[in-house]
């Protein structure tokens, strides 16, 4: 394998990274701004929540096994050739969004989307490693901060534009990504194709699965039951004959990776929740229009990408097991805060928000980081992809749990002594359930961390 990252001078390396940050912002912002359109979308087309959350579920299922089959090619094919498909399907699709008339249209779009989408945050963690391995602590934060900013321009984008026009408009910024091709096959160095292959029955296999999965926990479909774990067992066998699987078993049997792949599951899934939740509870206690809930959300978002640029640095200077443990612990405090007083003031609720907010790209450079000392460099692809993977698929699978939860009504069970109301009760206890997640998150991987040297 060559050593591009010899070749780069710091100026072209800035140059690097500026491109993936654009890029990677249109892509985290065409997330997020649907995020608070999804009220909207429910209304247009007269969905359940449980029903609507499939614009975000099947988008991020997508995703998920996209990250992984991204981060398997990028250890064969050029980088910038990946980039440059998926930036085309990603606007092809958002083309095809911007005209939809009917929700199966929308789901084609958002799918379409998520399959050139899904090379850009997976190849955005692979390329520091790769190109910038003494630098990629800290371009892990610069990369954490920018979607924190982006998840937080991104509600404000969607709330003006939804608010004032229609949510459809909102395809219009995605399209535009294509411009940066040009820019961005500038910055990357050219690679030779390495040998390998790629497993893809294995990547449908799992998608299959995890789609029965869904299917089960947002209709209670028990042939969604059955799909999952038939696709999951045929995947287990065709593992155990494929010369290159598309899940590396040998790379699972590592307890340290394995912890931090699934500590990292664990937190985005708490991430996930809360920007799931906030715009449905906003609409439904607060009565906030589309535009409101973007502010609701916007100074958390701002705030994490201020903590995020600076938590690379932290990462580099006092390590990743410390940073994590603080932002899991920002996590537990902001989740239990936004439990305890949803129904007071939007403002004060805002920074319960912000709290939480902030935790997430301390998580997610912390992890990362965590991880490329743990892989050995010719598998930094797949090992990376796989962290992708885990990080999307929880994204998918909570959206469903809580989009099925969010379809109860008249729920009397309190979790939180603090909840105002019996009104709130099922956010309150929702967002009670996220608290215990990032608790149990933290327990886990201090408890499996405990033994393992720090690294020198």
């Amino acid at each position: 394998m060559t050593q591009p990252n010899e070749q780069l001078t710091d100026r072209q390396k800035k140059r690097l990274v500026l491109m993936i940050c654009i890029i990677l912002t249109f892509t985290v912002m065409n997330g997020t701004m649907f995020n608070v359109a999804i009220p909207d979308i429910a209304e247009d087309f007269n969905l359940m929540p449980s029903q609507v959350t499939w614009v975000m579920t099947g988008y991020i299922l997508v995703f998920a096994v996209g990250a992984l089959m991204y981060g398997k090619l990028a250890d064969i094919f050029p980088i910038k050739r990946l980039l440059t498909f998926g930036i085309i399907m990603f606007a092809f699709g958002a083309l095809i969004g911007l005209f939809s008339q009917n929700y199966a249209f929308l789901l084609v779009a958002r799918i379409i989307q998520a399959v050139g989408g899904a090379t850009i945050p997976a190849l955005a963690f692979i390329i520091p490693a790769r190109f910038m391995p003494k630098e990629r602590g800290r371009v892990f934060g610069t990369v954490s901060a920018t979607v924190a900013f982006a998840s937080g321009l991104g509600p404000i984008t969607g709330g003006i534009v939804g608010g004032t026009f229609d949510w459809r408009y909102l395809f219009i910024l995605s399209i535009i990504s294509v411009a940066f091709i040009p820019f961005l096959r500038n910055s990357i160095p050219d690679e030779e194709v390495r040998p390998g292959t790629v497993d893809i029955p294995g990547a449908v296999l799992i998608a299959v699965s995890v789609a029965g999965l869904l299917f089960f926990i947002t209709m209670f479909s028990v042939i969604g039951l059955i799909v999952f774990f038939g696709a999951l067992f045929i995947f287990y066998l065709h593992i155990r004959r494929h010369p290159a699987p598309f899940i590396d078993l040998d790379m699972l049997k590592n307890k340290y990776y394995t912890t931090a792949v699934l500590t990292s599951f664990l937190g985005t899934s708490v991430m996930f929740g809360m920007i799931f939740i906030v715009p449905i509870m906003a609409r439904a206690v607060y009565d906030l229009n589309t535009l409101e809930i973007g502010l609701l959300l916007f100074p958390g978002a701002m705030g994490a990408a201020i903590v995020g640029q600076r938590g690379g640095r932290f990462v580099e200077s006092r390590g990743s097991y410390p940073v994590l443990q603080t932002a899991f612990i920002l996590a537990i405090a902001g989740s239990f805060l936004i439990s305890a007083f949803i129904g007071v003031s939007p403002y004060f609720l805002a920074a319960c928000i912000l709290v939480q907010y902030v935790a997430f790209p301390l998580i997610q450079s912390s992890t990362a980081n965590l991880l490329t000392e743990l892989i050995p460099d010719e598998k930094t692809g797949i090992g990376i992809g796989m962290f992708n993977l885990m990080n999307f698929m929880s994204g998918a699978i909570s959206s469903a749990i809580f989009g099925a939860l969010l379809d109860l009504e008249n729920v009397d069970l309190q979790l939180n002594p603090f909840a105002r109301s019996s009104e709130v009760f099922l956010y309150s206890n929702l967002f009670m359930a996220i608290s215990l997640t990032a608790l149990g998150a933290l327990a886990f991987f201090t408890l499996r961390f405990r033994k393992r040297p720090l690294p020198q």
